[in-house]
């Protein structure tokens, strides 16, 4: 018998996988009947609502920084408020010769958020990092030192006064709430009941409520020819009162630790705040990145209401340009537009960067 020889067939590639946008809108827009009379139904409310606004906003819109021409059209939209009053929206009440200042004072703050976001720079010097980027925020826009001019708080105001009390107060707020939670799990009852009297305290009551207090009844508990200044005052009445919903967002990560792992840590040996460092902390923290964000992005556009104690901030920057400016008063709705885009900007970049952090930390679950 002839015996022949094995010749093995080389491996034929896998067939590709599906994909593209015709695949995509058959899955997700024309998939069954529903899908398809929801689809249709919505393009047709887009067509009658994105035509005219298009028409309003691109098409028929006023770019340039004449209010006359505006007022002698009054069809579509006039830009040109943006233009015209760009400076007083971002900068506020600054004074229009070092604008300058807070220019550089918000790029290096931006600067600094960018870096606190990525991973290279997680290292124990990013809180050194902070101080120094938040005393040069100061002195710009403080002055009194390096010759430059001094410049009172009250002016402080527009995008600069926004991402200060945000950052700001997030960045304090954080290790409080931690505290908070971790407190309202105690076996103490001393501390158990005293961060439970302050969180339902401080969630039970309006974040306008605790700016007033701030702003002017603290002054008077203060001892004669004692003053603190307003912005010092408000950015710890904005932090207190974001830790208390903070801290509730943490405890419920802390409740969702199987006891298990707590009592496999006792059997180590490792103390209460090992325990908490090295296995509980990083897994709650982890569970509720999404709701952590979420706070994160209500302080951001919660700071909108200084206004009302006379800090004017990005929004309120924009109602004092517009206000005191009879000729650029009816376009409101152009500068509200841009101050909207400017907070879905800033909105949208963390919410991006919450899912990212969420991929990260959750990747050892994936299977």
């Amino acid at each position: 018998m002839t015996s022949t020889a094995f010749t093995p067939i080389a491996p034929r590639p896998a067939p590709p996988a599906p994909s593209g946008l015709g695949l995509w809108l058959q899955v997700n827009l024309w998939q069954d009947p529903t899908t398809r009379v929801t689809t249709l139904v919505l393009v047709a409310l887009l067509l009658w609502v994105g035509v005219p606004l298009a028409d309003w906003a691109v098409w028929s819109a006023h770019w340039q920084a004449n209010a006359e021409v505006c007022h002698a059209s009054g069809a579509g939209a006039c830009w040109g408020v943006i233009t015209e009053k760009f400076r007083i929206i971002v900068f506020g009440r600054y004074p229009f010769d070092a604008q300058w200042r807070p220019l550089l004072a918000t790029a290096l703050l931006l600067a600094l958020l960018v870096a606190s976001c990525m991973r290279i720079f997680w290292r124990p010097s990013l809180a050194l990092l902070w101080l120094v980027v938040l005393a040069l925020f100061a002195v710009l826009m403080g002055g009194g030192w390096w010759g430059l001019a001094p410049v009172e708080t009250d002016l402080w105001g527009g995008l600069p006064l926004t991402l200060l009390l945000s950052s700001v107060s997030i960045v304090l707020a954080f290790p409080l709430a931690l505290l908070l939670a971790l407190g309202r799990r105690s076996n103490l009852p001393a501390i158990r009941s005293l961060c439970t009297v302050y969180v339902e305290l401080v969630r039970g009551v309006p974040l306008i409520s605790v700016l007033f207090t701030a702003s002017f009844m603290f002054p008077l508990f203060m001892p004669e020819g004692m003053n603190i200044d307003k912005l010092v005052r408000v950015l710890a009445g904005i932090s207190l009162f974001a830790a208390a919903y903070m801290a509730e967002v943490i405890r419920g990560g802390l409740q969702a630790i199987p006891q298990g792992q707590l009592e496999g840590a006792a059997t180590l040996g490792l103390s209460y705040w090992q325990t908490q460092r090295l296995i509980v902390l990083p897994q709650a923290l982890a569970m509720v990145v999404p709701g952590l964000m979420n706070n994160f992005i209500a302080i951001f556009k919660d700071t909108s209401l200084v206004t009302i104690v006379s800090l004017y901030e990005l929004t309120g920057a924009m109602g004092l340009a517009l206000n005191s400016d009879a000729d650029w008063r009816p376009y409101k709705i152009e500068a509200y537009l841009f101050i909207a885009l400017i907070y879905f900007v800033f909105c949208f970049a963390m919410s991006r960067y919450s899912q990212w952090v969420e991929l990260q930390v959750n990747r050892g679950r994936q299977r």
